[in-house]
């Protein structure tokens, strides 16, 4: 470690581990961002899910399941198979039965027409990579912009003291 790093107190190492783990947490929210938010808004194309089947995975305390089934818009336009409704339950539905749904865009993902509240975790995710980038930089950007102007540092504590 330089007698610089020494003291400020962080390694370059820490630094670039830090920096990896704010560019992961934004490279998993960014390019969901558009199809999160159009959840969020109820935003797409509008049509009928129909149910097929159920799967559920068991957690700890719980159990996941999500109805897997035909989406087809109301226009014609859009016609997917094996997409999963987002939020849906196992009690929600029966083979065969047809429910509103939107298609914001998920290659296997289609929403209710209530939309999503994926986007109050995404943006936690979102400040989570930006914090950890301040973190990292923030000091080191401060030390920067001191350095740059040490005289108006100096005149200013001569004339106050």
């Amino acid at each position: 470690m330089t007698a610089e790093h020494a003291r400020h107190g962080r390694s370059p190492f820490f630094t670039a581990v830090l920096t990896l783990i704010g560019a992961f947490l934004l490279y998993l929210v960014v390019p969901n961002a558009g199809p999160v938010l159009r959840a969020a808004r109820g935003d797409g194309d509008h049509g009928v899910f129909t149910a097929r089947s159920v799967s559920c995975i068991q957690h700890p305390g719980h159990e996941s399941c999500s109805w897997l089934g035909e989406f087809r818009s109301n226009d014609g336009r859009i016609d997917r198979a094996e997409v999963a409704l987002y939020g849906s339950d196992r009690d929600s539905l029966r083979p065969g039965m047809g429910t509103e749904a939107i298609d914001v865009g998920r290659p296997n993902l289609v929403y209710g027409p209530g939309g999503s509240s994926e986007w109050v975790f995404m943006a936690l995710v979102l400040l989570a990579g930006l914090g950890v980038l301040v973190f990292a930089y923030a000091g080191p950007v401060r030390r920067l912009l001191g350095a740059s102007a040490p005289e108006e540092t100096a005149v200013r504590s001569v004339s106050h003291g």
